[in-house]
């Protein structure tokens, strides 16, 4: 299991606590990269019993393939350092990796859970964070999200490590695409679920709407990298589209939707 972080102690005790209480894993496969952090960070990992490798702040994707170079399992699970892995999880992780050898990456159910005072939704738009569900059986997957999907290692051997120059946005989302398109398969797997967690101030409207703003832009980046940016006029359509839903629905999920087209907005003018 490789864990990136930087400078997020507090959601990485938690995720490693989760990860060393797993069934039947040795604490020598648990491996933190540590992309530069200034904070506890490696007194978390230390109390843990975790290897940490240190890189300095060379983005998500280096810090990726550190992992995948410092570890030896023949499937590296990665997971974001802000989850809750349930009892259970890395069983699911080898099941799936048994149960489906046409598959050369994975991923499962990522749930939003909010552990502090969050806005109000009406019921009619995503949560305010990453998630995925595909349903409660396993099946192929058009894609799976960095805070819960492994590959095989023979898999990285083939198509190359993670690309080090993307950040931001699609860090692991362009690999799976190359894979996609070279033949490479992905599976879902129903039981290998776990929490994306927000805590604290983390869960409040104006931490969201922050995060929602960083998100569109780097979103926006990524389509213009892929040459499938859409037009200006529909970036300024979906702002106020979520403005709508906001007033509209008096919905303060709209809020953060608006936060995250108008990040894309203002991403698509800074490169006109």
């Amino acid at each position: 299991m490789v864990v990136p972080t930087r400078n997020r102690a507090d959601y990485l005790e938690v995720a490693l606590r989760s990860l060393i209480e797993q069934d039947g894993v040795p604490p020598n496969e648990l491996l933190v990269v540590d992309d530069g952090s200034t904070d506890e960070t490696a007194a978390v990992v230390a109390r843990a019993g975790a290897r940490r490798v240190r890189l300095a702040g060379n983005g998500l994707n280096a810090a990726r393939n550190a992992g995948v170079r410092e570890t030896t399992g023949a499937v590296i699970a990665f997971v974001d350092d802000d989850v809750w892995a349930p009892p259970g999880w890395v069983d699911a992780i080898a099941r799936g990796a048994e149960n489906h050898p046409e598959a050369a990456a994975f991923g499962g159910p990522i749930r939003a859970r909010m552990e502090g005072p969050s806005p109000s939704a009406c019921g009619r738009e995503a949560p305010p964070i990453t998630t995925l569900d595909l349903g409660p059986e396993d099946r192929e997957a058009p894609m799976v999200w960095g805070a819960n999907f492994a590959v095989r290692r023979e898999a990285i051997e083939h198509h190359g490590p993670f690309d080090e120059s993307v950040g931001g946005h699609g860090d692991e989302e362009d690999w799976l695409l190359g894979l996609k398109r070279s033949g490479g398969r992905i599976a879902y797997l129903a039981d290998a679920g776990l929490d994306h967690r927000r805590a604290g101030d983390d869960c409040r409207l104006r931490s969201l709407m922050r995060a929602a703003y960083r998100r569109g832009r780097g979103a926006r980046r990524t389509d213009e990298r892929r040459r499938v940016a859409p037009a200006l006029a529909v970036e300024s359509r979906n702002v106020a589209g979520a403005g709508w839903h906001a007033a509209r629905r008096v919905c303060p999920q709209g809020l953060i939707m608006g936060a995250h087209s108008t990040g894309r907005l203002v991403e698509g003018l800074s490169r006109q």
